[in-house]
């Protein structure tokens, strides 16, 4: 039986993580600092490769005998990820440019919002919750670059539903009942790979193609959209500190 411990740190970071991320995207949302969120998209995509490339893909392929079937499962995920994205369940907005802003609710209604992102949540809590059982200090850093991500992605749905004509009370309460999934996937998790110990390294690899898809075909060709010298190099410190970040959270998680 694993230590308590354990399921105390995926409670803990799943619950604290969410409502932490939902109260800043709702307060850049619902204020003027909405114009930060391009700087935050930037520090995301450098949380997310880092931990991808610096601490979860180390570790999955530490844990597996079988280094072809890993890379498989990453190339597997990535295919995976664009998929459920092309079924609007992974669509990711962070600008009030982005196509979901163009019309009232361009196809896209608040429950279909809700549903998208619930899914979303709860895939987090299980990888959350992998990382945590594979190693604490991966745990630490993993929960880190996911809530990183989560505030720009909150951020623009919060938008999408005020956009599309809900209130800021709807919005709000919309996005608290999706947070929630992160720890029921979390726990649920905790339980069921106890006894599936030879699963993490997959869950892992799927935990690293999710965060390299979002960066590179999400985050990124949005900060394409600007191209002066002033905010390139605005977008490589921010990203550089999102690496940096992540690099401190494991020497100080050790």
């Amino acid at each position: 039986m694993l230590p308590m411990s354990v399921l105390s740190w995926i409670v803990t970071t799943s619950t604290v993580g969410g409502l932490a991320s939902l109260a800043l995207a709702g307060s850049f949302a619902l204020s003027l600092r909405a114009s930060w969120v391009p700087m935050l998209v930037s520090y995301a995509v450098g949380a997310l490769l880092g931990a991808a490339f610096l601490e979860i893909l180390p570790e999955a392929f530490r844990l597996t005998k079988n280094p072809g079937m890993m890379t498989a499962t990453i190339l597997f995920g990535i295919l995976l990820f664009f998929i459920l994205e092309k079924l609007v369940l992974w669509r990711h907005c962070h600008a009030e440019d982005c196509e979901a802003h163009e019309s009232h609710d361009h196809g896209r209604s608040g429950l279909m919002i809700m549903i998208g992102n619930t899914f979303h949540n709860f895939v987090d809590g299980i990888l959350i919750a992998a990382a945590f059982l594979s190693d604490i200090h991966l745990g630490i850093v993993t929960a880190i670059a996911i809530i990183a991500h989560e505030i720009p992605q909150e951020v623009g749905d919060f938008m999408i539903l005020l956009h599309s004509g809900y209130s800021k009370r709807q919005a709000i309460l919309f996005n608290l009942t999706s947070s929630g999934a992160t720890l029921v996937g979390g726990v649920l998790a905790y339980a069921v790979l106890q006894s599936m110990q030879g699963l993490i390294p997959s869950l892992l690899a799927l935990a690293a193609s999710s965060m390299i898809y979002v960066s590179v075909a999400d985050l990124i060709p949005g900060l394409h959209k600007r191209t002066e010298i002033r905010a390139t190099v605005q977008q490589v410190v921010l990203i550089s500190l999102g690496i940096g970040s992540i690099l401190v959270a494991g020497l100080l998680a050790e």
